[in-house]
Protein backbone atom coordinates (compact mmCIF):
# COMPACT_ATOMS: atom_id res chain seq x y z
CA UNK A 1 0.00 0.00 0.00
CA UNK A 2 1.39 3.56 -0.73
CA UNK A 3 1.18 6.08 1.66
CA UNK A 4 -1.38 9.42 1.00
CA UNK A 5 1.93 11.28 0.87
CA UNK A 6 2.76 9.94 -1.51
CA UNK A 7 0.01 9.45 -3.44
CA UNK A 8 -0.65 13.33 -3.66
CA UNK A 9 2.95 13.96 -4.33
CA UNK A 10 2.76 11.45 -7.85
CA UNK A 11 -0.52 13.17 -8.44
CA UNK A 12 1.05 16.75 -8.52
CA UNK A 13 4.38 15.79 -9.57
CA UNK A 14 6.28 17.14 -13.07
CA UNK A 15 8.70 14.18 -13.37
CA UNK A 16 7.97 12.78 -16.79
CA UNK A 17 7.20 9.14 -15.29
CA UNK A 18 3.87 10.84 -13.56
CA UNK A 19 3.47 13.57 -16.00
CA UNK A 20 2.47 10.20 -18.60
CA UNK A 21 0.74 8.44 -15.71
CA UNK A 22 -1.15 11.12 -15.18
CA UNK A 23 -2.82 11.54 -18.63
CA UNK A 24 -3.50 7.98 -18.55
CA UNK A 25 -5.28 8.41 -15.38
CA UNK A 26 -7.20 10.90 -17.02
CA UNK A 27 -8.67 8.91 -19.37
CA UNK A 28 -9.78 6.09 -16.46
CA UNK A 29 -11.13 8.41 -13.79
CA UNK A 30 -12.61 5.55 -12.33
CA UNK A 31 -10.57 3.14 -13.47
CA UNK A 32 -10.50 0.81 -16.26
CA UNK A 33 -13.81 -0.65 -16.27
CA UNK A 34 -14.46 -4.28 -18.37
CA UNK A 35 -18.06 -5.09 -19.56
CA UNK A 36 -19.46 -6.66 -16.72
CA UNK A 37 -18.17 -3.26 -14.45
CA UNK A 38 -15.20 -4.93 -12.92
CA UNK A 39 -11.79 -2.89 -13.16
CA UNK A 40 -9.30 -4.08 -15.03
CA UNK A 41 -5.46 -4.04 -15.14
CA UNK A 42 -4.10 -1.24 -17.69
CA UNK A 43 -2.78 -2.33 -20.48
CA UNK A 44 1.28 -1.21 -21.12
CA UNK A 45 2.86 -2.34 -24.45
CA UNK A 46 6.00 -2.56 -25.73
CA UNK A 47 7.00 -3.55 -29.31
CA UNK A 48 10.35 -5.90 -31.11
CA UNK A 49 11.20 -6.27 -34.24
CA UNK A 50 13.16 -9.85 -33.94
CA UNK A 51 15.34 -9.29 -37.10
CA UNK A 52 18.07 -8.74 -35.47
CA UNK A 53 19.12 -9.18 -31.58
CA UNK A 54 17.81 -7.02 -28.69
CA UNK A 55 19.50 -3.92 -28.46
CA UNK A 56 19.85 -0.59 -26.35
CA UNK A 57 16.95 0.92 -27.96
CA UNK A 58 14.81 -2.22 -26.65
CA UNK A 59 16.42 -2.03 -23.01
CA UNK A 60 15.27 2.03 -23.33
CA UNK A 61 12.10 1.44 -24.82
CA UNK A 62 10.86 -1.10 -22.27
CA UNK A 63 12.68 0.77 -19.04
CA UNK A 64 10.78 4.04 -19.82
CA UNK A 65 7.34 2.01 -20.22
CA UNK A 66 8.02 0.62 -17.14
CA UNK A 67 8.91 3.86 -14.92
CA UNK A 68 5.33 4.63 -16.54
CA UNK A 69 3.96 2.36 -15.35
CA UNK A 70 5.12 1.78 -11.85
CA UNK A 71 4.40 5.98 -12.07
CA UNK A 72 0.51 4.95 -12.69
CA UNK A 73 0.11 2.37 -10.27
CA UNK A 74 0.70 5.31 -7.50
CA UNK A 75 -0.98 8.11 -9.18
CA UNK A 76 -4.26 6.03 -10.02
CA UNK A 77 -3.76 3.97 -6.60
CA UNK A 78 -7.36 3.40 -4.86
CA UNK A 79 -8.41 5.27 -1.34
CA UNK A 80 -7.19 2.88 0.70
CA UNK A 81 -3.59 3.25 -1.25
CA UNK A 82 -3.44 -0.47 -3.49
CA UNK A 83 -1.77 0.51 -6.34
CA UNK A 84 -3.99 0.61 -9.73
CA UNK A 85 -3.88 -2.58 -11.46
CA UNK A 86 -1.83 -2.78 -14.53
CA UNK A 87 0.11 -5.47 -17.43
CA UNK A 88 2.94 -4.76 -19.10
CA UNK A 89 2.96 -6.90 -22.78
CA UNK A 90 6.51 -7.09 -24.73
CA UNK A 91 4.75 -7.99 -28.21
CA UNK A 92 7.30 -9.61 -30.90
CA UNK A 93 6.51 -8.73 -34.90
CA UNK A 94 8.11 -11.93 -35.60
CA UNK A 95 4.70 -12.61 -38.74
CA UNK A 96 6.98 -9.64 -40.67
CA UNK A 97 8.45 -10.74 -43.33
CA UNK A 98 12.54 -10.35 -43.51
CA UNK A 99 14.00 -8.10 -46.05
CA UNK A 100 17.39 -8.16 -45.19
CA UNK A 101 19.49 -10.24 -43.93
CA UNK A 102 21.71 -9.09 -40.70
CA UNK A 103 25.33 -8.77 -40.79
CA UNK A 104 26.01 -10.12 -37.78
CA UNK A 105 24.28 -13.48 -38.12
CA UNK A 106 25.73 -16.95 -39.56
CA UNK A 107 24.30 -18.69 -42.36
CA UNK A 108 23.93 -15.90 -44.62
CA UNK A 109 23.32 -17.84 -47.72
CA UNK A 110 20.53 -19.60 -46.01
CA UNK A 111 19.00 -16.31 -44.80
CA UNK A 112 18.75 -15.43 -48.81
CA UNK A 113 16.71 -18.17 -49.76
CA UNK A 114 14.49 -17.18 -47.31
CA UNK A 115 14.28 -13.58 -47.77
CA UNK A 116 10.69 -11.99 -47.93
CA UNK A 117 9.31 -15.34 -45.24
CA UNK A 118 7.75 -14.58 -42.33
CA UNK A 119 10.32 -14.39 -39.56
CA UNK A 120 8.91 -17.43 -37.42
CA UNK A 121 8.30 -19.45 -40.41
CA UNK A 122 12.21 -18.85 -41.74
CA UNK A 123 14.91 -21.33 -39.94
CA UNK A 124 17.17 -20.31 -37.12
CA UNK A 125 21.04 -19.53 -38.35
CA UNK A 126 22.21 -20.61 -35.47
CA UNK A 127 20.73 -24.03 -35.46
CA UNK A 128 19.25 -23.96 -31.94
CA UNK A 129 15.75 -22.99 -32.39
CA UNK A 130 12.27 -24.16 -34.31
CA UNK A 131 12.93 -20.66 -36.54
CA UNK A 132 15.43 -17.08 -37.20
CA UNK A 133 12.29 -15.48 -34.56
CA UNK A 134 12.30 -17.78 -31.87
CA UNK A 135 15.99 -17.31 -31.38
CA UNK A 136 15.65 -13.53 -31.67
CA UNK A 137 12.35 -14.21 -28.93
CA UNK A 138 13.92 -16.57 -26.58
CA UNK A 139 17.39 -13.67 -26.78
CA UNK A 140 14.73 -10.77 -26.15
CA UNK A 141 13.35 -13.18 -22.93
CA UNK A 142 16.80 -13.58 -22.13
CA UNK A 143 17.36 -10.12 -21.78
CA UNK A 144 14.61 -8.73 -20.19
CA UNK A 145 14.25 -11.33 -17.81
CA UNK A 146 18.18 -10.53 -16.98
CA UNK A 147 16.75 -6.65 -15.91
CA UNK A 148 14.44 -8.52 -13.71
CA UNK A 149 11.45 -6.53 -15.51
CA UNK A 150 7.94 -8.00 -15.15
CA UNK A 151 6.30 -8.62 -18.70
CA UNK A 152 4.43 -11.06 -20.06
CA UNK A 153 5.81 -12.24 -23.68
CA UNK A 154 3.11 -12.43 -26.89
CA UNK A 155 4.86 -13.23 -30.53
CA UNK A 156 2.43 -12.33 -33.15
CA UNK A 157 3.14 -15.65 -35.16
CA UNK A 158 0.66 -17.31 -31.81
CA UNK A 159 -1.53 -14.98 -32.45
CA UNK A 160 -2.04 -15.05 -36.12
CA UNK A 161 -1.42 -18.71 -36.84
CA UNK A 162 -4.27 -19.54 -33.66
CA UNK A 163 -6.51 -17.67 -34.75
CA UNK A 164 -6.59 -15.17 -32.05
CA UNK A 165 -6.20 -12.36 -34.47
CA UNK A 166 -8.83 -13.75 -36.70
CA UNK A 167 -11.57 -11.36 -35.82
CA UNK A 168 -9.61 -8.08 -35.73
CA UNK A 169 -8.22 -9.23 -39.48
CA UNK A 170 -11.97 -9.61 -40.50
CA UNK A 171 -12.38 -6.05 -39.04
CA UNK A 172 -9.85 -5.22 -40.76
CA UNK A 173 -11.08 -6.60 -43.86
CA UNK A 174 -14.42 -4.93 -43.69
CA UNK A 175 -12.65 -1.92 -43.43
CA UNK A 176 -10.40 -1.96 -46.04
CA UNK A 177 -11.54 0.80 -48.11
CA UNK A 178 -11.61 3.18 -45.02
CA UNK A 179 -8.12 2.40 -44.44
CA UNK A 180 -6.89 2.60 -47.79
CA UNK A 181 -8.35 6.19 -48.20
CA UNK A 182 -6.55 6.87 -44.70
CA UNK A 183 -2.93 5.28 -46.19
CA UNK A 184 -3.06 5.99 -50.06
CA UNK A 185 -2.74 9.70 -49.73
CA UNK A 186 0.39 9.32 -47.38
CA UNK A 187 2.37 6.91 -49.86
CA UNK A 188 3.81 7.63 -53.70
CA UNK A 189 2.64 7.03 -56.71
CA UNK A 190 4.48 3.59 -57.07
CA UNK A 191 3.62 2.35 -53.56
CA UNK A 192 -0.10 3.44 -53.52
CA UNK A 193 -0.20 1.26 -56.40
CA UNK A 194 0.15 -1.70 -54.79
CA UNK A 195 -0.96 -0.92 -51.35
CA UNK A 196 -3.29 -3.26 -49.62
CA UNK A 197 -3.38 -2.92 -45.92
CA UNK A 198 -3.51 -6.99 -45.89
CA UNK A 199 -0.82 -8.55 -46.83
CA UNK A 200 -0.87 -12.57 -48.25
CA UNK A 201 1.28 -14.97 -48.14
CA UNK A 202 2.10 -16.81 -51.12
CA UNK A 203 0.38 -20.66 -50.93
CA UNK A 204 3.82 -21.63 -53.68
CA UNK A 205 6.30 -19.77 -52.04
CA UNK A 206 5.78 -18.68 -48.29
CA UNK A 207 6.76 -14.86 -48.74
CA UNK A 208 4.45 -12.31 -46.89
CA UNK A 209 3.09 -10.82 -50.53
CA UNK A 210 3.08 -6.29 -51.35
CA UNK A 211 0.12 -7.18 -53.93
CA UNK A 212 -2.75 -5.28 -54.37
CA UNK A 213 -5.86 -7.31 -53.11
CA UNK A 214 -9.14 -8.16 -53.71
CA UNK A 215 -11.80 -8.24 -50.62
CA UNK A 216 -14.10 -11.23 -51.34
CA UNK A 217 -15.80 -12.11 -48.41
CA UNK A 218 -15.07 -10.06 -45.12
CA UNK A 219 -17.01 -11.88 -42.93
CA UNK A 220 -15.57 -15.23 -43.97
CA UNK A 221 -11.71 -13.78 -44.37
CA UNK A 222 -11.57 -14.43 -47.98
CA UNK A 223 -9.28 -12.17 -50.45
CA UNK A 224 -8.06 -12.34 -53.80
CA UNK A 225 -4.86 -11.63 -54.96
CA UNK A 226 -2.47 -12.04 -58.20
CA UNK A 227 0.73 -14.13 -56.83
CA UNK A 228 4.13 -13.70 -57.72
CA UNK A 229 3.81 -16.65 -60.55
CA UNK A 230 0.81 -14.63 -61.85
CA UNK A 231 -1.77 -16.98 -60.78
CA UNK A 232 -4.71 -15.55 -59.49
CA UNK A 233 -5.32 -17.10 -55.97
CA UNK A 234 -8.27 -17.06 -53.89
CA UNK A 235 -7.44 -17.85 -50.15
CA UNK A 236 -8.20 -17.43 -46.57
CA UNK A 237 -5.92 -14.16 -44.59
CA UNK A 238 -7.16 -16.19 -41.40
CA UNK A 239 -5.32 -18.33 -38.90
CA UNK A 240 -1.54 -17.39 -40.43
CA UNK A 241 -2.70 -16.89 -43.67
CA UNK A 242 -1.79 -13.19 -44.05
CA UNK A 243 -0.29 -10.37 -42.05
CA UNK A 244 -1.01 -6.73 -41.62
CA UNK A 245 0.87 -3.81 -43.33
CA UNK A 246 2.89 -2.24 -40.26
CA UNK A 247 0.98 0.67 -39.94
CA UNK A 248 -2.56 -1.63 -40.06
CA UNK A 249 -0.87 -4.11 -37.55
CA UNK A 250 0.07 -1.65 -35.04
CA UNK A 251 -3.64 -0.03 -34.59
CA UNK A 252 -5.46 -3.66 -35.15
CA UNK A 253 -3.32 -4.99 -32.13
CA UNK A 254 -3.83 -1.57 -30.22
CA UNK A 255 -7.53 -1.96 -30.76
CA UNK A 256 -7.30 -6.03 -30.59
CA UNK A 257 -5.72 -6.55 -27.13
CA UNK A 258 -7.13 -3.32 -25.24
CA UNK A 259 -3.34 -1.18 -25.05
CA UNK A 260 -3.65 1.61 -22.78
CA UNK A 261 0.08 2.87 -23.12
CA UNK A 262 2.73 2.36 -26.05
CA UNK A 263 5.63 4.89 -26.40
CA UNK A 264 7.41 4.81 -29.73
CA UNK A 265 10.92 6.70 -31.04
CA UNK A 266 10.38 9.70 -32.83
CA UNK A 267 11.57 8.30 -36.39
CA UNK A 268 7.61 6.90 -35.92
CA UNK A 269 5.70 9.99 -35.14
CA UNK A 270 3.70 9.73 -38.76
CA UNK A 271 2.84 5.81 -37.95
CA UNK A 272 1.28 6.71 -34.80
CA UNK A 273 -0.63 9.31 -36.57
CA UNK A 274 -1.48 7.12 -39.01
CA UNK A 275 -2.42 4.29 -36.81
CA UNK A 276 -4.58 5.82 -34.56
CA UNK A 277 -6.45 6.95 -37.28
CA UNK A 278 -6.59 3.42 -37.82
CA UNK A 279 -7.63 2.47 -34.51
CA UNK A 280 -10.67 4.82 -34.80
CA UNK A 281 -11.84 3.39 -37.82
CA UNK A 282 -11.25 -0.28 -36.37
CA UNK A 283 -13.98 0.97 -33.35
CA UNK A 284 -11.29 1.95 -31.21
CA UNK A 285 -8.79 4.71 -29.87
CA UNK A 286 -4.82 5.53 -29.71
CA UNK A 287 -3.12 4.32 -26.79
CA UNK A 288 -1.66 6.84 -24.45
CA UNK A 289 2.37 7.40 -25.20
CA UNK A 290 5.68 9.23 -25.43
CA UNK A 291 7.49 10.06 -28.82
CA UNK A 292 10.87 9.65 -27.50
CA UNK A 293 14.27 11.40 -29.16
CA UNK A 294 16.40 9.27 -31.00
CA UNK A 295 20.09 8.66 -29.37
CA UNK A 296 23.21 10.23 -31.59
CA UNK A 297 26.44 9.08 -31.91
CA UNK A 298 29.79 10.58 -30.67
CA UNK A 299 29.81 13.04 -33.49
CA UNK A 300 26.06 14.09 -33.08
CA UNK A 301 24.67 11.45 -35.76
CA UNK A 302 21.88 9.30 -35.87
CA UNK A 303 22.88 5.76 -34.47
CA UNK A 304 22.64 3.54 -37.37
CA UNK A 305 22.26 -0.13 -36.87
CA UNK A 306 24.31 -0.74 -40.88
CA UNK A 307 27.07 1.92 -40.35
CA UNK A 308 27.16 0.54 -36.53
CA UNK A 309 27.99 3.71 -34.86
CA UNK A 310 25.79 3.28 -31.87
CA UNK A 311 27.18 1.05 -28.60
CA UNK A 312 25.50 -1.88 -27.55
CA UNK A 313 24.07 -3.02 -24.19
CA UNK A 314 27.13 -5.36 -23.81
CA UNK A 315 29.67 -2.30 -24.09
CA UNK A 316 27.73 -0.38 -22.15
CA UNK A 317 28.28 -3.00 -19.30
CA UNK A 318 31.73 -3.81 -19.99
CA UNK A 319 32.60 -0.40 -18.72
CA UNK A 320 29.61 0.67 -16.71
CA UNK A 321 26.85 -1.09 -14.07
CA UNK A 322 23.52 -1.64 -15.14
CA UNK A 323 21.74 0.97 -13.06
CA UNK A 324 23.75 3.74 -14.69
CA UNK A 325 22.69 2.44 -18.24
CA UNK A 326 19.12 2.92 -16.23
CA UNK A 327 20.24 6.27 -15.05
CA UNK A 328 21.23 7.51 -18.46
CA UNK A 329 17.84 6.46 -20.32
CA UNK A 330 15.80 8.10 -17.62
CA UNK A 331 17.01 11.46 -18.40
CA UNK A 332 15.71 13.88 -20.79
CA UNK A 333 13.40 11.45 -22.97
CA UNK A 334 12.50 14.05 -25.12
CA UNK A 335 15.62 15.39 -25.82
CA UNK A 336 18.42 13.64 -28.02
CA UNK A 337 21.28 12.39 -26.87
CA UNK A 338 24.71 11.25 -27.33
CA UNK A 339 25.23 7.66 -26.75
CA UNK A 340 28.99 6.45 -26.45
CA UNK A 341 31.72 5.00 -24.33
CA UNK A 342 32.62 8.62 -22.77
CA UNK A 343 29.05 9.11 -21.44
CA UNK A 344 29.41 6.37 -19.16
CA UNK A 345 31.37 7.53 -16.44
CA UNK A 346 29.42 10.65 -15.39
CA UNK A 347 26.40 8.14 -15.80
CA UNK A 348 27.89 5.59 -13.23
CA UNK A 349 28.59 8.65 -10.56
CA UNK A 350 25.72 10.90 -11.11
CA UNK A 351 23.56 7.53 -10.64
CA UNK A 352 24.97 7.03 -6.99
CA UNK A 353 25.19 10.74 -5.92
CA UNK A 354 21.09 11.02 -6.69
CA UNK A 355 20.76 7.11 -4.98
CA UNK A 356 22.33 8.69 -1.70
CA UNK A 357 20.58 11.85 -1.79
CA UNK A 358 17.10 10.55 -1.34
CA UNK A 359 16.54 9.65 2.21
CA UNK A 360 16.95 13.29 2.69
CA UNK A 361 14.86 14.64 0.03
CA UNK A 362 11.04 15.69 0.54
CA UNK A 363 8.33 12.64 -1.26
CA UNK A 364 7.91 15.26 -4.34
CA UNK A 365 11.57 15.79 -4.62
CA UNK A 366 11.94 11.94 -4.61
CA UNK A 367 9.76 11.19 -7.39
CA UNK A 368 11.94 13.23 -9.81
CA UNK A 369 14.74 11.77 -8.23
CA UNK A 370 16.25 8.73 -11.21
CA UNK A 371 17.39 6.57 -8.40
CA UNK A 372 14.39 6.58 -6.87
CA UNK A 373 12.37 5.68 -9.88
CA UNK A 374 14.94 3.01 -10.99
CA UNK A 375 15.23 1.09 -7.58
CA UNK A 376 11.17 0.93 -7.61
CA UNK A 377 11.65 -1.21 -11.00
CA UNK A 378 12.86 -3.85 -8.89
CA UNK A 379 11.29 -3.44 -5.69
CA UNK A 380 7.60 -4.47 -5.41
CA UNK A 381 6.78 -3.80 -1.92
CA UNK A 382 5.68 -0.31 -2.07
CA UNK A 383 7.83 0.64 0.68
CA UNK A 384 8.74 4.41 0.78
CA UNK A 385 11.81 5.05 -0.20
CA UNK A 386 12.60 2.24 -2.04
CA UNK A 387 15.06 -0.70 -0.77
CA UNK A 388 18.49 0.26 -1.09
CA UNK A 389 17.87 4.03 -1.36
CA UNK A 390 20.44 6.12 1.07
CA UNK A 391 23.39 4.04 0.01
CA UNK A 392 26.79 5.50 -1.29
CA UNK A 393 29.67 4.24 -2.57
CA UNK A 394 33.14 5.02 -0.63
CA UNK A 395 35.28 5.75 -3.65
CA UNK A 396 33.38 7.93 -7.34
CA UNK A 397 34.09 5.68 -10.42
CA UNK A 398 36.11 9.25 -11.75
CA UNK A 399 38.39 8.68 -8.71
CA UNK A 400 38.58 5.06 -9.49
CA UNK A 401 39.66 5.28 -12.99
CA UNK A 402 41.84 7.82 -11.95
CA UNK A 403 43.60 5.46 -9.81
CA UNK A 404 43.74 2.71 -12.28
CA UNK A 405 44.64 5.34 -14.51
CA UNK A 406 48.12 5.37 -12.68
CA UNK A 407 48.54 2.06 -12.18
CA UNK A 408 48.43 1.19 -15.78
CA UNK A 409 46.74 -0.82 -18.49
CA UNK A 410 48.33 -3.84 -16.55
CA UNK A 411 46.57 -3.18 -13.10
CA UNK A 412 44.55 -6.19 -11.56
CA UNK A 413 41.94 -6.16 -9.23
CA UNK A 414 44.02 -7.44 -6.17
CA UNK A 415 45.95 -4.42 -6.70
CA UNK A 416 43.31 -1.72 -6.86
CA UNK A 417 41.85 -3.19 -3.98
CA UNK A 418 45.31 -2.78 -1.97
CA UNK A 419 45.17 0.69 -2.61
CA UNK A 420 41.92 0.88 -1.67
CA UNK A 421 42.71 -0.13 1.83
CA UNK A 422 44.05 3.56 2.06
CA UNK A 423 40.74 4.78 1.61
CA UNK A 424 38.14 2.43 2.32
CA UNK A 425 37.40 0.80 5.59
CA UNK A 426 36.89 -3.25 5.62
CA UNK A 427 38.24 -2.82 2.60
CA UNK A 428 37.22 -6.38 1.00
CA UNK A 429 35.15 -6.87 -2.47
CA UNK A 430 32.72 -8.99 0.02
CA UNK A 431 32.09 -5.94 1.98
CA UNK A 432 31.69 -3.71 -1.10
CA UNK A 433 29.79 -5.51 -3.63
CA UNK A 434 28.87 -2.32 -6.14
CA UNK A 435 32.23 -0.93 -5.51
CA UNK A 436 34.01 -4.50 -6.47
CA UNK A 437 31.63 -4.66 -9.92
CA UNK A 438 33.17 -1.25 -10.63
CA UNK A 439 36.77 -2.06 -10.16
CA UNK A 440 36.29 -4.64 -12.78
CA UNK A 441 34.93 -1.94 -15.24
CA UNK A 442 37.50 0.49 -13.96
CA UNK A 443 39.99 -2.05 -15.29
CA UNK A 444 38.19 -2.77 -18.59
CA UNK A 445 37.77 1.07 -19.48
CA UNK A 446 41.05 2.34 -18.62
CA UNK A 447 42.58 -0.46 -20.64
CA UNK A 448 40.52 -0.17 -23.54
CA UNK A 449 40.26 3.79 -23.74
CA UNK A 450 42.14 5.32 -20.94
CA UNK A 451 45.88 3.66 -20.91
CA UNK A 452 46.21 4.38 -24.93
CA UNK A 453 45.50 8.00 -24.92
CA UNK A 454 47.53 8.78 -21.33
CA UNK A 455 49.75 11.71 -21.72
CA UNK A 456 51.55 13.08 -18.98
CA UNK A 457 53.47 16.63 -20.17
CA UNK A 458 56.44 18.21 -18.50
CA UNK A 459 55.44 21.05 -15.86
CA UNK A 460 55.89 24.62 -17.08
CA UNK A 461 58.15 26.82 -14.59
CA UNK A 462 55.53 27.83 -12.22
CA UNK A 463 53.85 24.34 -12.21
CA UNK A 464 56.83 22.72 -11.04
CA UNK A 465 57.52 25.65 -8.76
CA UNK A 466 53.81 24.57 -7.27
CA UNK A 467 54.50 21.03 -7.30
CA UNK A 468 57.52 21.20 -5.28
CA UNK A 469 55.66 22.94 -3.08
CA UNK A 470 53.18 20.31 -2.56
CA UNK A 471 55.79 17.69 -2.74
CA UNK A 472 57.64 19.80 0.43
CA UNK A 473 54.14 19.87 2.39
CA UNK A 474 53.49 16.29 1.92
CA UNK A 475 56.91 15.21 3.16
CA UNK A 476 55.73 16.43 6.23
CA UNK A 477 51.96 15.00 6.67
CA UNK A 478 51.12 11.83 8.22
CA UNK A 479 50.46 8.77 5.80
CA UNK A 480 46.69 8.72 7.26
CA UNK A 481 45.35 12.10 6.70
CA UNK A 482 42.84 12.88 5.42
CA UNK A 483 41.26 13.78 2.51
CA UNK A 484 39.91 16.58 2.98
CA UNK A 485 42.66 17.72 4.83
CA UNK A 486 45.01 16.78 1.52
CA UNK A 487 42.85 19.02 -0.23
CA UNK A 488 42.93 22.54 2.10
CA UNK A 489 46.52 21.73 1.49
CA UNK A 490 46.46 21.74 -2.20
CA UNK A 491 44.28 25.03 -2.21
CA UNK A 492 46.45 26.66 -0.32
CA UNK A 493 49.50 26.15 -2.61
CA UNK A 494 47.40 27.20 -5.81
CA UNK A 495 46.17 30.20 -4.23
CA UNK A 496 49.58 31.39 -3.18
CA UNK A 497 50.63 34.44 -5.86
CA UNK A 498 53.99 32.81 -5.52
CA UNK A 499 53.08 30.05 -8.14
CA UNK A 500 51.57 32.48 -10.68
CA UNK A 501 48.27 30.52 -11.26
CA UNK A 502 45.73 32.73 -12.53
CA UNK A 503 42.56 30.42 -10.75
CA UNK A 504 42.68 27.60 -8.94
CA UNK A 505 41.17 25.58 -12.21
CA UNK A 506 44.79 26.41 -13.89
CA UNK A 507 46.35 24.41 -10.95
CA UNK A 508 43.80 21.68 -11.06
CA UNK A 509 44.32 21.39 -14.88
CA UNK A 510 48.47 21.16 -14.25
CA UNK A 511 47.95 18.73 -11.48
CA UNK A 512 45.90 16.46 -14.23
CA UNK A 513 47.83 17.41 -17.00
CA UNK A 514 51.32 16.44 -15.43
CA UNK A 515 50.59 13.71 -13.20
CA UNK A 516 47.89 11.78 -14.03
CA UNK A 517 48.23 12.04 -17.83
CA UNK A 518 44.43 13.33 -18.69
CA UNK A 519 42.65 16.83 -19.09
CA UNK A 520 40.25 16.38 -16.30
CA UNK A 521 40.41 14.47 -13.07
CA UNK A 522 39.57 14.08 -9.52
CA UNK A 523 39.53 16.25 -5.63
CA UNK A 524 43.03 15.99 -5.70
CA UNK A 525 42.90 15.55 -1.66
CA UNK A 526 40.79 12.17 -2.67
CA UNK A 527 43.45 11.42 -5.37
CA UNK A 528 46.33 11.44 -2.93
CA UNK A 529 44.32 9.86 0.11
CA UNK A 530 43.25 7.22 -2.32
CA UNK A 531 46.76 6.61 -3.74
CA UNK A 532 49.00 7.46 -0.95
CA UNK A 533 51.01 10.35 -0.12
CA UNK A 534 54.36 8.78 -0.62
CA UNK A 535 53.04 7.31 -3.77
CA UNK A 536 52.08 10.90 -4.97
CA UNK A 537 55.34 12.08 -4.29
CA UNK A 538 56.97 9.34 -6.67
CA UNK A 539 54.26 10.43 -9.31
CA UNK A 540 55.90 14.29 -8.71
CA UNK A 541 58.78 13.62 -8.86
CA UNK A 542 58.40 11.99 -11.95
CA UNK A 543 56.72 15.20 -13.29
CA UNK A 544 59.75 17.01 -12.66
CA UNK A 545 62.23 14.93 -14.33
CA UNK A 546 60.89 14.92 -17.42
Amino acid sequence: MFSTDLIEAARSSKAWPFQEAQRLAKRFRDGKRAQDGTIEPVLFETGYGPSGLPHIGTFQEVLRTTLVRKAYEIVAADREGNPAPTRLVAFSDDMDGLRKVPDNVPNQAMLTEHLGKPLSRIPDPFEKFESFAAHNNAMLRDFLDRFEFDYEFVAASDRYNTGAFDDALKNVLRHNQAILDIMVPTLRAERAATYSPIMPISPVTGVVLQVPVEVVDADAGIVRFTDEDGSVIEQSALGGMAKLQWKVDFAMRWVAQGVDYEMYGKDLTDTGVQSGRIAKVLGGRKPEGLIYELFLDANGEKISKSKGNGLSIEEWLTYGSEESLGHYIYSNPKSARQLHVGVIPRAVDEYWQFRASIPDQPVEKQLGNPAWNLLRVKDASGAQPPVGAGDTLPVTYGLLLNLVGVLGAEADREQVWSYLANYVEDARPEAHPDLDVLVGKALAYNRDFVAPTLQKRAPEANEASALRALDARLADVPADMAAEDLQTIVYEIGKDEAHGFESLRDWFRAQYETLLGSAQGPRMGSFIALYGVENTRRLIAEALAR
